[in-house]
């Protein structure tokens, strides 16, 4: 069951994508745009880094808005939703989960603001 915090965030992160993401979701997947900006955009208002302790800059907020925030992300432009999982996830992830004190301070942050992007070598 979603409560109404989560479904208050749910329609909060819909209508910034309608708005921000909509009109542009075409051009970045014709144009293969890779949309800097807009993530960095994301990070400010706090989407990059929902899972995330506020020590670091996060949310502190639990998975289902974790996932509500992919879902509505990629409703709009699959192609960004993946970015931001994956930035989140895959690059934000193991600092958060694994690194030490000085790594947090120094990465997690600035991958949380938006002004870094987590890389992800597979």
């Amino acid at each position: 069951m979603i409560t109404k915090e989560q479904e208050a965030f749910r329609a909060e992160i819909r209508e910034y994508c309608e708005k921000s993401l909509a009109p542009i979701a075409g051009e970045i997947d014709r144009e293969e745009k890779f949309p800097r900006e807009l993530l960095q955009e994301m990070g400010k208002r706090g989407y990059l880094g929902i899972p995330y302790d506020r020590k670091y800059g996060g949310a502190g907020g639990d998975t289902v808005c974790y996932a509500i925030r992919v879902e509505e992300i990629s409703r709009v432009c699959g192609s960004t939703g993946l970015v931001v999982a994956a930035h989140t996830s895959l690059g934000a992830g193991p600092i958060y989960y694994f690194g030490n004190e000085a790594q947090k301070e120094k990465w997690l942050k600035r991958l949380v603001s938006g002004q870094a992007l987590g890389p992800v070598g597979i």
